[in-house]
């Protein structure tokens, strides 16, 4: 017996895996208090059209998602072939290597701050490393957290790593803000957005320092037909009853680990897809990387406009909390259904205002709301089944390809949306509310796929998923 009881040894090992989420959450949100800065230093010098800047400007931003695409369908492959833990190293690198990189993209190419247009293309690589990172994390940290917990808490333990991206945008949301206000516009478009990069540096050394010290997960060891290390750990994280029965259950699961991606049906696949697509299609990337241009867009100052991102944040932090003790109790249908129809309501509402030219407190709110009724339930209830629903068999590979499909719909609403939002037509006739129409329209979409397509989940052991899909 060791001195740690059981279920601080799954929390203290949920609290590692989900540094991967901080950090998710911190290297896709650092961007949105540089975006003015990397226009001004990168791509204004350029003096391109209007459209061509805004698509520029977009791909930059939206850079690490092509990263993210990469590092999620490698993802599933390194965590089979490498175990979760080392696979999770990599990912720590990838993340301390883009927050150095991203800081001074000029190293070991030119002056820093001299190369002007120059140090767009290794900026952008370095955040596509980061988004490596980034992808790995998305789907190993949630799927680490949940082959390690109980089944009884694991939605619990599973949204932890929602809450710990929440917990990395709203951190450096308050990190951009301080760092902002050291100094003037001048100041912060010279030096200021570098610091803000550099600051991903120090939860990348902490995961990775954290990493060496935490074991795979029983279900990888018995892969690997390490079958006493697995009874031993399982005996450590007290994760069942009955240790030995759980085991063998994990052995039966896997003894079609070679089967066909689509051998428990195509529809638990697509169904694996849709969740990811709609999670992003309900425009929620778009708010959190442009939020402070949102709220300039409201008519607000750029101080103002990170601080009321701040406060877009802390909402963000406290329904997520409430999703997190909520969920094993509740379900993850109910949630994901009122959480859609919340989000289609708040979606257009805001496009209305900003149309109607009644922007202010009133957008304000409904912003909130939006990102309440996320944070609520496709925020971290998506994540949660993506870890539950896929039969053991085909769980890794089932998971990237989820994966990769939530960053390309990630990356097209994310580099979409500056498009949108620069695109002077648009806003003659919508000014600025047009795409959160689209996102609203989308959010109802999303409901209507949950009621028809989405099982409920909570109370069954990662073992039992296969039953819940007819085997083709």
């Amino acid at each position: 017996m060791t001195a740690r009881s059981p279920r601080s040894q799954a929390t203290g090992l949920t609290l590692i895996a989900a540094l991967g989420g901080l950090l998710f959450g911190y290297d896709t949100a650092v961007i949105s208090g540089a975006i003015g800065s990397i226009d001004l230093n990168f791509i204004d010098p350029l003096q391109l059209s209007e459209t061509a800047r805004s698509s520029l400007s977009g791909f930059t931003i939206s850079s690490a998602l092509f990263g993210c695409v990469i590092g999620g369908a490698g993802a599933g492959w390194l965590a089979d072939r490498y175990g979760r833990k080392r696979t999770l190293v990599f990912a720590a690198l990838m993340f301390l290597i883009c927050s150095i990189g991203s800081a001074v993209p000029e190293l070991g190419l030119g002056t820093i701050g001299g190369m002007g247009a120059g140090a767009l293309l290794p900026f952008n690589l370095y955040r596509i490393i980061g988004g490596i990172g980034v992808g790995v994390a998305s789907l190993v940290s949630p799927l680490y957290i949940a082959e390690i917990a109980p089944k009884h808490s694991r939605g619990k333990l599973v949204s932890l790593y929602q809450m710990a991206i929440v917990v990395g945008i709203v951190g450096v949301y308050f990190i951009n803000w301080a760092i902002a206000g050291l100094g003037n516009s001048e100041w912060l478009h010279r030096v200021g957005w570098r610091w803000m990069f550099a600051s991903e540096a120090l939860p990348s050394m902490l995961f990775l320092a954290l990493l060496l010290g935490a074991p795979d997960t029983p279900r990888w060891l018995v892969m690997q037909r390490r079958d006493t290390e697995a009874l031993a750990l399982l005996h450590r994280l007290g994760s069942e009853a009955d240790p030995g029965a759980t085991l063998a259950e994990i052995r039966a699961s896997l003894v079609v680990s070679q089967e066909r991606l689509f051998a428990y049906g195509a529809l638990v696949v697509v169904v694996g897809i849709l969740l990811s697509v709609f999670q992003q299609l309900v425009g929620i990337n778009a708010v959190l990387y442009y939020a402070p241009l949102m709220f300039q867009n409201m008519g607000s100052s750029t101080d103002s406009a990170l601080l009321q991102t701040v406060i877009v944040g802390l909402a963000n932090m406290v329904f997520t909390l409430v999703a997190t003790f909520k969920v094993d109790s509740w379900g993850r249908r109910p949630l994901m259904l009122w959480g859609a129809l919340i989000m289609a309501a708040s979606m257009l509402t805001l496009g209305t205002l900003f149309a109607s030219g009644h922007m202010g407190l009133a957008a304000l709110v409904a912003m909130i709301v939006y990102i309440a009724g996320f944070s609520l339930s496709w925020g971290p209830v998506v994540w949660i089944l993506l870890s539950e629903i896929f039969p053991n068999a085909i769980k890794a590979r089932a998971m990237a390809i989820a994966v990769a499909a939530q960053w390309i719909a990630n990356l097209a609403v994310s580099w979409s949306f500056k498009v949108l939002d620069g695109n002077s037509l648009l806003n003659a006739a919508f000014n600025h509310g047009f795409a959160y129409w689209i996102y609203g329209a989308m959010s109802l979409l999303a409901a209507l796929f949950v009621w028809r397509y989405v099982p409920e989940t909570k109370g069954r052991s990662l073992e039992q998923m296969q039953h819940l899909w007819r085997k083709a």
